[in-house]
């Protein structure tokens, strides 16, 4: 069996969110990405992080789960905490880190192997050598993804056969083997023609509740569609900033900042 992470705790409980960063902030060299940004996002929860390009959004998420500890001249100051774990502790068991909180990207990334092995790959890796439970895991994340009864037959086939969208589920499906809490998307949709998008946007809608997603879209009725909140970053004095934050309602039709207006009115941005 996969094992649980383990990754020192925090000291105190900051809020009542699953996922919370506090007074975040990254550096690429000296300058910065985003500054200060603090944010929570409760457990099951779909959480939407919207703004232009340039803003901080995929920078946010890398901080999440250290993604941005392989950038060369890249520092990241504040907390981030899931569930109990502080996730910037020095000791911070990163591999355990990185199955707790997966990592889907815009462009789909299946391994050069086959549609089995892109699934058993990483569960070896954790552990997991038995054939028959491989076999069940494969199955059942396929069929969580929608995938299995288009692949069931080809399973030794090469990943790489597979259509855009096919492969980005795949890549969905390669996440939910390792049972993670958290799952980060990088506009996931963006790289895929509409009807495939419109297929794995479904898919992530139905992961509500089970499991918690941030998702960084610019598709405006996306984030309506399937968050329950949203994030609006900006970029102000040429750094990232969240401008504001609240419910995908109060955020679309009730907004508080006036360029939060501008932006989901379509007037600016």
């Amino acid at each position: 069996m996969i094992q649980t992470p383990t990754i020192p705790a925090v000291e105190s409980d900051l809020t009542n969110s699953y996922l919370y960063a506090e007074n975040l902030s990254l550096y690429y060299g000296n300058k910065p990405a985003f500054k200060e940004v603090t944010i929570g996002v409760k457990k099951g929860q779909i959480a939407a992080l919207i703004g232009p390009s340039g803003c901080g959004k995929t920078s946010f998420l890398s901080c999440l789960n250290r993604l941005t500890d392989l950038l060369p001249n890249c520092r990241v100051s504040g907390k981030v905490q899931v569930g109990k774990w502080d996730v910037m502790h020095p000791k911070t068991n990163l591999i355990a880190l990185r199955r707790q909180v997966g990592m889907i990207f815009q462009k789909p990334n299946p391994f050069p192997f086959s549609i089995w092995k892109n699934i058993a790959f990483p569960l070896k890796e954790h552990g997991i050598r038995d054939r028959g439970e491989l076999d069940r895991i494969v199955e059942t994340v396929l069929q969580d993804v929608g995938l299995w009864d288009e692949v069931k037959d080809r399973l030794n086939s090469s990943a790489l056969y597979l259509s855009g969208g096919q492969q980005q589920r795949l890549c969905i499906a390669r996440s939910l083997a390792l049972k993670p809490e958290i799952l980060l998307m990088d506009e996931p949709c963006s790289a895929l023609d509409p009807i495939s998008g419109g297929v794995v946007e479904d898919l992530i809608a139905s992961l509500q509740g089970k499991y918690t997603v941030l998702i960084v879209t610019h598709n405006l009725a996306q984030a309506k569609r399937i968050a329950n909140t949203a994030a609006l970053f900006w970029v102000q004095n040429g750094c990232g900033c969240l401008m504001e934050a609240g419910s995908v309602e109060q955020i679309f039709q009730t907004p508080q900042h006036p360029i939060t207006k501008a932006y989901v009115s379509g007037s600016k941005g």
